[in-house]
């Protein structure tokens, strides 16, 4: 138990303390500190404060000790914390969540990953493959995300550059089958500058220092850090991460998580394309900016897959469309420097959401069937960047404490103030204890119109120039009489400010001075579209995913895309209501010192963040509370009591309180209530007296009965319970089976002599067990009816049916008018309507080609305009047999000028427009390219027809016709590939081929 830690090692749970106050608190988490305790108890919040030094008590041995263990039966740990979560989770089939918190260089990483390594220890006992599978592959996430995520700041030599949040997901037996991650707002500006002292992402430094000499070769890389621009501001520093060594684990958790070789080269080839865009030069040659070193943009080229001179425009110019026209703008220097840099963040940002996808996309849970498996539940653990005060703070840092001042709000809602209603719930007295609400700040930052956020969209929607000192100055206008708002010219007194640059926020945890440079800039995050346009044309499909966008037309109108802070804002709001719904455990990370040494303490340090964190409100709120608190069952069941003695005579009740809460002695143990639902022990000391009193086995001696007789019978109890329910469901399942089956048949009783044999009568709903017997029965019914309906046809109409069932199974959903709802005549060259003039030329011509080539049946024939290899275009006219293509020529009374048979037919491609390009493709690679065009009605689609009759025919000598639908057609002319594509035109008058560089374009009329 947390109380049986010697007073040497202090108080183990701040509620114990004798009195409430800040000098106590600070002496009491001085000498844990000191003692190598840095785990405290606030009651169910963990106290955690950073060692800066490997300690030894995170082993297995130490993992078997938390194990199953209630929160307060061991000396406070994360682990305890770890498994009260756990539990939660597996008994309650409650979704819980881990909120970590504290400043930047508290520890909140290394316990996030001492989180999971505990949940990883403690499951899958039976040792499943799947389940270790998944195990590992969340630890192995980790160590990916720190490296492309993470890096040495002034405070921290692994500090969290971006949020993260990971759902684990658990089935009913409580192992993990999977998880998903989100992240939030990675500091991207980092990739190009960093302040005195910090380095970039690690992910820079293990390529160069741990990549091999072959590696580093390919990707045109040294292994000097100082010769790139983008990192040698900390090429220097000492850092207490092996880079080297570091490099090979990334690679190895990779592997292991199931990136493949050529996805992991691609992030190499990104992070060497970065390091090399930052030795861009520009110069200018008059007003003509260049690029000083030209070979460096063929090697961007190379590592990107794309071209080298569209890589050197798309630094130097920018295209615009203006109207109809589109030109290319020439950059200035600074517009040039300003794109290469907006391009190595955006390269970086999207390198970093594809890596977290991947990893989702590998480890989310799939095939999830809660009828099945029972159901689906979750343990999150919420790491995410902690309060941030540095010497120039800029936009990152506003995101950043905005927040925390988010998730302290969350935890003043779900542990202060929900606590003290607890109270009133179970109608216990209670003595209101007043807190720090930090609503008003969050409000100045989110308020829809009103607050920052909202200001500074405004200002970045503004047409014209915008400026940073613009923005500061509708600050100033619209929040000077906010109470936690300030700059120079409301306090023009206040000299740290200066003037047009800086305001001030008064944070729940202290002032915060901005700089407004760069906001509006790195609000709108804008991205040049060439620059979007070149990745997406990459040849490297991996980087070409990144960039969707890309695919966009340069005239193509889009929505205004949202501001950085705005889409910030909304997953924040976002995440906190994911968080409110779970149930939360907290851990408050807290920095001894700025020197990262294992020694010092520093006190005026600690006291801040335990003043901003809302510690001793904490413990006031726990101690003018009750800290133990368990529902009736669990805590007769933990004590070893049965219902009869809690009623006749363990507890005896002292003092009523209007008949709601009730004053109870437990054999000694003062101040111990009853609620309306819980039992409420108000003294710590007094819950452990309690739990004494059970480990020395005082509740044995009660006089009713042995615990383990007591026990079997709750047991058996339960099994008949649950026996008697399983019955019940099976005896209902067959009932529902047995109604179901009954309205089936009465609702279709009599259908065969209805009109549309039962097409109108609707289906019952069948009961979950039967829907897919409910899927064959339909099947079974649409069968019939059909069979039902043909019957009812003519014979001589079959055929005529048996063709649009087969150019419906192949066109539809594909092209939009088949002709369906018109009778299709086939040969339409005999029809007076559509050839009046020559109709009778084409008779006798046919039936010599029947007495000549034997064919029983005509398919089709039709006039057509076709064009052939040497782009001739010609009006000619097919006539389809069971035996025979022929292209005739209609000005020559129909003279056969070409013959396929067509066994010698492999396929026809059609478009997916409304014209009527057909190309029938043949073993010789000779294809025929012809447009169907109809004289009375004129534009009638007769694609549907020929498609329906060819497939029809092949169908009935059992062989199959392929059928490909697609704009542009491909094709071959003697041998040679091309392509015809098909565009509309609106003063077209009749359709027309002409050709281009890839094939042929047919024309048709848009009107």
């Amino acid at each position: 138990m947390a109380e049986q830690e010697s007073l040497e090692f202090g108080k183990a749970d701040f509620v114990l303390m004798d009195t409430v106050s800040m000098p106590e608190f600070m002496t009491n988490l001085r000498l844990r500190f000191e003692k190598g305790r840095i785990y405290t108890f606030i009651g169910e919040v963990v106290v955690s404060v950073n060692p800066y030094k490997s300690l030894n008590i995170y082993g297995r041995d130490t993992i078997e000790q938390y194990k199953g263990r209630e929160l307060y039966e061991r000396p406070p740990h994360l682990f305890a914390i770890a498994d009260a979560a756990y539990k939660a989770m597996k008994r309650r089939s409650k979704d819980t969540c881990i909120v970590i918190s504290g400043e930047s260089g508290a520890g909140k990483t290394e316990a996030s990953k001492y989180i999971m390594q505990y949940i990883a220890a403690i499951t899958n006992p039976s040792q499943r493959a799947e389940v270790e599978r998944v195990k590992n592959m969340l630890l192995k996430s980790n160590c990916v995300l720190e490296a492309f995520g993470n890096a040495k700041t002034n405070r921290n030599d692994n500090s969290s550059r971006f949020g993260k949040y990971m759902d684990i997901n658990f089935d009913f037996k409580g192992d993990p089958i999977g998880g998903h991650i989100n992240n939030y707002l990675l500091e991207k500006s980092r990739v190009i500058v960093q302040q005195p002292g910090e380095r970039s992402f690690h992910s820079f430094y293990q390529l160069l220092q741990g990549g091999s000499e072959q590696m580093l070769c390919s990707l045109h890389l040294q292994k000097s850090l100082s010769s790139y621009n983008y990192i040698h501001v900390g090429a220097q520093l000492k850092s207490s991460i092996n880079d080297a060594a570091e490099f090979k684990v990334v690679a190895d958790a990779m592997k292991v998580i199931g990136f493949k070789p050529e996805e992991t080269q691609t992030v190499y080839k990104i992070l060497a394309a970065i390091l090399h865009l930052g030795n861009l030069k520009f110069v200018v040659d008059g007003d003509t900016p260049l690029i000083e070193n030209g070979k460096v943009v063929s090697i961007i080229a190379e590592l990107l897959s794309t071209k080298t001179d569209v890589v050197e425009k798309a630094l130097l110019y920018r295209t615009v469309a203006t109207g109809r026209d589109i030109i290319d703008k020439q950059h200035t220097e600074q517009e040039a420097s300003y794109g290469r840099d907006a391009l190595a963040k955006a390269i970086y940002e999207r390198l970093f959401g594809w890596i977290v996808t991947r990893i989702n996309d590998i480890i989310e849970v799939k095939n999830y069937d809660t009828t099945v498996h029972g159901k689906n539940t979750v343990i999150g653990v919420l790491d995410i960047y902690g309060f941030e005060i540095f010497d120039n703070n800029s936009f990152e840092q506003f995101c950043i404490n905005y927040c925390n001042e988010k998730l302290q709000q969350l935890f003043i809602q779900l542990v202060l103030k929900q606590e003290q209603e607890e109270y009133q719930r179970e109608g216990i007295p209670w003595e209101h204890i007043d807190y720090f609400n930090n609503q008003i700040i969050v409000d100045l930052v989110e308020q829809q119109h009103k607050g920052i956020i909202a200001i500074l969209d405004d200002a970045c929607m503004n047409v014209g120039k915008v400026t940073d000192e613009m923005f500061l100055e509708a600050l100033n206008s619209k929040l000077g009489k906010h109470g936690h708002f300030s700059s120079r010219k409301i306090c023009a007194s206040d000299k740290i400010l200066e003037f047009d640059r800086d305001f001030r926020i008064r944070h729940y945890a202290g002032d915060v001075v901005y700089s407004v440079i760069g906001f509006i800039d790195k609000n709108k995050d804008t991205l040049f579209q060439d620059f979007k346009r070149l990745l997406y044309n990459s040849s490297n499909p991996v980087l070409k995913n990144m960039w969707p966008e890309g695919k966009l037309s340069i005239s193509e109108v889009t929505k205004r895309p949202l501001t950085a802070a705005t889409l910030f804002k909304n997953s924040m709001i976002a995440l906190v209501d994911n968080l409110a719904s779970k149930e939360p455990y907290y851990v408050r990370c807290i920095k001894p010192n700025d020197k990262k040494s294992p020694q010092i303490f520093d006190d005026e340090r600690c006291r801040h963040q335990v003043e901003y964190l809302g510690l001793l409100e904490n413990v006031r709120v726990r101690r003018a509370g009750f800290a133990f608190r368990q529902t009736y069952e669990k805590f007769l069941h933990r004590k070893e009591w049965n219902m009869e003695t809690y009623k006749e005579g363990i507890l005896r009740r002292l003092i009523a309180f209007d008949g709601v809460g009730i004053k109870y002695k437990v054999v000694g143990v003062e101040d111990t209530y009853r609620g309306r639902s819980k039992n409420e022990v108000k003294i710590i000391p007094n819950f452990f007296l309690l739990e004494r009193l059970r480990s020395t086995g005082i509740w044995a001696k009660d006089p009713e009965g042995k615990v383990e007789v007591w026990r079997g019978a709750l047991a058996r109890m339960r099994y008949k319970r649950t026996k008697a329910a399983l019955t019940i469901i099976r005896y209902y399942r067959r009932y529902k089976v047995k109604s179901y089956i009954h309205e089936v048949a009465r609702r279709f009783h009599g259908i065969k002599t209805m009109k549309d044999y039962g097409k109108h009568v609707k289906w019952p709903t069948p009961p979950k067990v039967l829907r897919r017997f409910e899927e064959a029965l339909q099947a079974i019914f649409d069968r019939w009816r059909a069979s039902q309906l043909i019957k009812s046809l003519p014979a001589s109409d079959l055929p005529q049916v048996r063709a649009k069932v087969a150019a419906m199974e192949m066109l539809k959903g594909q092209r939009a008018d088949l002709g369906l709802q018109r009778a299709w005549e086939g040969n339409y060259l005999a029809s007076k309507p559509d050839t009046p003039q020559t109709s009778g030329t084409f008779v006798p011509v046919a039936n010599e080609l029947k007495r000549k080539d034997k064919y029983m049946n005509i398919l089709f024939s039709c006039h057509v305009r076709k064009v052939n290899r040497f782009s001739k275009v010609e009006d000619r006219a097919i006539f389809v047999t069971d035996r025979h293509l022929y292209k005739m020529d209609p000005t020559k009374q129909y003279k056969v000028m070409k013959t396929i048979p067509l066994y010698n037919l492999t396929g026809l491609s059609v478009s997916n427009g409304k014209d009527q390009l057909v190309v029938f493709h043949t073993k010789d690679n000779k294809d025929l390219i012809v447009c169907l065009f109809s004289k009375q009605p004129t534009h009638e689609s007769r694609i549907g027809e020929l498609v329906g009759v060819l497939v029809n025919h092949f169908k009935s000598e059992k062989r199959y016709l392929q059928v490909n639908v697609t704009n542009p057609v491909q094709c071959s002319l003697h041998g040679k590939k091309c392509t015809v594509s098909v565009e509309t035109r609106i003063n077209q008058p009749e359709p027309d081929f002409t050709k281009n560089r890839s094939g042929f374009i047919l024309s048709v009329p848009g009107n």
